[in-house]
This record gives C-alpha cells, structure tokens and sequence, in this order.
C-alpha cells in the first residue's frame, strides 16, 4: 500500500508493507521531534522514498544509501 507524506513541503511515498495507520502516525510524529534537526533537514531533501515497516522507517536516497529510523 502507498501512501504520501508531505514533510517541509516535500512529498515523498510511503510504502507501507500492512495496512497499519498508526505506524504512518508515528512516523509524523518522529519527523515533527526531528525538524528541529539542522542535519535531518538537510538529508530530508535528498530522500526519494520511505518503507514502513512495523515501527521502523527505511528511508531511502537518491543515490542509494539507506537510513534505519525507529518510530516507536
């Protein structure tokens, strides 16, 4: 299932492997505490897609590199 995201004006599919909208909740709720985060909002631009995955967070880059987020 896809769903979208929109983060500091960027929207980016999520990829959720079951149909757990809490999870996509969390996720909001994660990426909300972070966008204090100088660095994390820098790396934001760069990411093409996010898998959720139970209450981890893959986000994947443009070129490649993966980053594992904990939502939970």
């Amino acid at each position: 299932m896809v769903k979208m995201i929109t983060f500091k004006n960027k929207s980016i599919p999520v990829y959720l492997a079951y149909d757990h909208s809490e999870y996509l909740d969390l996720l909001n709720a994660k990426l909300g505490e972070m966008s204090l985060q100088f660095d994390f909002y820098k790396k934001w631009k760069r990411i093409k897609s996010v898998e959720l995955i139970r209450d981890v967070a893959i986000l994947k880059y443009t070129d490649g590199t993966k980053l594992y987020l904990e939502v939970s």
